[in-house]
């Protein structure tokens, strides 16, 4: 928490010497506080991170001129102390930008609103949950935990066609998620420890793109539409390679948004000297053990405004596991989740929101659970 400050308090004071130097600075944050209660279970802490959670983002933005700028942003949340994006952005023109440094690559639409601040439930979708959801250590977390920070370079640009149509593309490259020698899936703790010094664990680049295009049909009425890929090695012998594949719909009509995704890992498995005692299940009917899983989940969501302070929201998503698993692994070699949410969002004052939720995980390897969510969110 010292550490906190002391990033505060430097933010703070490179934001008020702003006036003294001829560039533009923007100091901004968000915080939010969420309880997390299981009742199905007397010590839910076996499940997954019960209990209070804050998840705290500060941001410092400088623009130097039109074409040069950067930004600055630390978080804190149930991984500790992390940087969230350190970059910088050379604008050629709205065809041509390069981001240079660390930052979230594009890929799908919720990372690009994971901020709490920015959305209205307490927590994510199970496809890019980062710890919150239960039994998150079985099913090894999510697809692509939000926010995927990474160090790398990635160009974009936006093509607008007339008043009602915009285009928008990315390829990046980045030092992609990371794990350990001999590994069957990623290390997320590796992907984002600081012990790790932040580098690439194997010498070679993850390669990434998004396209996406939208649609002003009418003021009312708006259409999104996005495909994202990204692929490489994880392992530091540059040998298990992994796909990932995502496909993103939104629809708003006046302040109503309905929103869908559906994302897919392909994830190579190291076999090992014995694989018929590393896995669970023996090979297949060609004798030979099948070195790939495939995880994939989604989410679709309707967020509905009654009245100008007070938003209903419902959800479903879930998550599917095909493949052998490790021989002490508790999933079977087709195993899913599917969680139904309903919360409400109700404005307090300036973007400060309480939000409560009710969501029930149906399980097919453990029992079904009931998980309760209540938050206070805002950005400052």
């Amino acid at each position: 928490m010292i550490r906190v400050v002391l990033i505060l308090i430097a933010l703070t004071s490179l934001a008020s010497s702003a006036v003294a130097e001829d560039h533009d600075r923007n100091f901004a944050g968000s915080v939010q506080l969420d309880y997390l209660a299981v009742p199905t279970e007397d010590v839910a802490r076996n499940q997954g991170l019960d209990g209070a959670t804050v998840e705290l983002s500060l941001k410092l933005a400088v623009d130097f001129n039109d074409q040069v700028s950067s930004n600055i942003k630390v978080c804190v949340a149930c991984h500790g102390l992390d940087v969230g994006m350190a970059f910088f952005d050379l604008r050629s023109s709205d065809l041509l930008n390069f981001r240079v440094g660390r930052f979230t690559p594009q890929f799908g639409s919720f990372p690009l609103r994971h901020d709490p601040a920015n959305h209205r439930t307490s927590d994510k979708p199970l496809p890019y949950d980062m710890g919150r959801m239960l039994r998150t250590d079985e099913w090894n977390m999510s697809i692509l935990p939000t926010p995927w920070v990474d160090n790398g370079v990635e160009v974009s640009g936006t093509k607008f066609t007339g008043d009602s149509a915009r285009f928008d593309y990315a390829f990046y490259a980045i030092g992609g998620p990371k794990a350990s020698t001999g590994a069957d899936d990623f290390d997320f703790i590796q992907s984002r420890s600081r012990d790790r010094y932040y580098v690439d664990n194997n010498s070679r680049p993850s390669v990434g793109a998004k396209l996406g295009t939208s649609f002003d049909l009418t003021d009312d009425l708006s259409l999104a539409f996005g495909l994202s890929g990204m692929a490489g090695h994880y392992d530091p012998e540059n040998s298990l390679s992994y796909q990932l594949m995502g496909a993103d719909f939104q629809l708003r009509f006046k302040r109503m948004y309905w929103r869908s995704e559906y994302i897919v890992r392909r994830t190579e498995m190291a076999l090992g000297d014995d694989p018929s005692t590393r896995f669970k299940y023996g090979p297949g009917a060609d004798g030979e053990f099948d070195p790939f899983f495939v995880k994939d989940g989604f989410y679709t969501e309707l967020e509905v405004p009654l009245t100008d302070n007070f938003d209903v929201i419902g959800r479903w998503d879930g998550m599917r596991r095909l493949g052998n698993v490790v021989a002490n692994s508790p999933l079977r070699s087709k195993s899913a989740v599917l969680r139904y949410t309903a919360a409400v969002a109700y404005r307090l004052s300036m973007g400060l929101r309480i939000k409560s939720s009710v969501e029930l995980y149906d399980f097919s390897d453990f029992e079904d659970e009931l998980a309760l969510h209540l938050a206070l969110a805002g950005p400052f």
